[in-house]
């Protein structure tokens, strides 16, 4: 889904360049709720996350591949303006950096990756999850029906931008300047992958990620799940409470994105390119119908000739594992440091402006001290034992 340059005319990059410029503002304001959590680490390692699963790419029939995104994890997590801070970096250096998706069409993807996936993706977790607990299988359920919606609204996104560009900008003989694909060629060729092997894996990631949230840090939901009943405290006569020892998240996300990088040349097994995301001089122009490239595509697609890493590999294609990982911890490396660093000048600029005035707790608790956050109970406050009652 990393529509390249060339795909689509300087006027649509333009347009959706505008659309997404108030959700970039709106988002750095309000990531200050995240920040205010503490929980810029996780921020980072989110984006981190994300930049890697899109270097898994899935083998398709027909030559082509796919892959997940995991933007909807990160709005269910942190919520959704977290999610366009996180993607909006790790786009920007896919483009820069690997050549991953076009500069120039850098507001396209990020309107369709960090703006339309997570926000939908979470409208159907929320919408499946209803009140039930944080505990329940339904939330499970609702994870993965949220990262299954928001990937495939995603890809519709795709077939429409790409799909439109022949019947927009085209010459007087009908000859399309930039992509060649119809919407009856772009909208099948999104939707099976992401209705199937992309849509399955996106789901597995966001529900499984949002399981072991809630298991093991489920403090760090507090400001993003408002709405469960949430009781808290050592039951009446049960003793002093005790803290079962576990692993720390972070130590098990840590763990996770070296096991990634580890893990990530099997994006190499996928043969082919994906759908809409060919080099123009890889074009099947005989099975388009086409005599030469279309001219716009020719003339933006090498826009950007200043990629550290290209297509994840070496110049002259030798080492191409050795390439892919360097690529990995490159991009974790810098998208996590970048993420990191905005996260602390947002929290600083917050805190210059002094503390606003806190809302009155809409939360319940049981015995034992807890911190009310954003109308629940701030789980990691306190040390007591948590539970979290199963009610819907």
């Amino acid at each position: 889904m990393h529509v390249p340059d060339g795909y689509v005319s300087p006027q649509t990059c333009v347009v959706a360049l505008a659309a997404t410029v108030p959700f970039w503002v709106v988002a750095t304001r309000k990531v200050s709720d995240v920040v205010k959590t503490k929980d810029v680490p996780l921020l980072a390692m989110f984006a981190a996350l994300s930049f890697l699963v899109m270097m898994f790419n899935i083998p398709l029939p027909g030559g082509t591949s796919a892959h997940a995104v995991g933007a909807v994890v990160v709005a269910i997590v942190l919520g959704p303006w977290a999610a366009v801070v996180a993607l909006s970096v790790a786009l920007l250096l896919q483009a820069l950096v690997f050549g991953d998706g076009g500069v120039l069409a850098f507001g396209v993807n990020t309107l369709i990756l960090a703006v339309v996936m997570p926000f939908v993706g979470l409208a159907a977790y929320r919408l499946v999850a209803g009140r039930s607990a944080l505990t329940s299988r339904r939330r499970t359920v609702a994870a993965g029906v949220g990262g299954y919606v928001g990937i495939n609204a995603a890809g519709l996104a795709t077939a429409v931008f790409l799909g439109v560009q022949p019947m927009l900008f085209h010459t007087a003989d009908g000859t399309p300047l930039y992509s060649p694909y119809t919407l009856a060629q772009t909208l099948p060729a999104m939707a099976v992958p992401h209705l199937t092997l992309a849509g399955a894996a996106e789901a597995v990631l966001t529900a499984g990620v949002l399981a072991y949230l809630v298991r093991a840090a489920p403090g760090r939901l507090a400001a993003t799940h408002p709405d469960p009943v949430v009781a808290v405290g050592p039951s009446a006569g049960s003793g002093p409470p005790v803290r079962p020892r576990r692993v720390r998240p972070a130590t098990v996300a840590g763990g996770f994105v070296v096991a990634l990088v580890g893990l990530c040349p099997l994006g190499l097994l996928a043969p082919g390119e994906t759908f809409g995301e060919a080099a123009p001089e890889d074009l099947d122009l005989a099975g388009l119908g086409l005599r030469a490239v279309p001219e716009g595509m020719e003339r933006f697609a090498g826009f950007w000739s200043h990629t550290l890493i290209a297509d994840y590999g070496f110049g002259e294609g030798q080492n191409p594992v050795l390439g892919y990982w360097v690529s990995a911890l490159l991009g974790v490396a810098v998208v996590g440091v970048v993420v990191y660093l905005l996260g602390r000048v947002v929290e600083a600029v917050v805190a210059r402006r002094g503390p606003g005035q806190p809302e009155p707790p809409r939360g319940r608790t049981t015995d034992g001290p807890a911190e009310v956050v954003d109308g629940t109970i701030d789980l990691a406050a306190g040390d007591v034992q948590v539970a979290v009652t199963d009610a819907v």
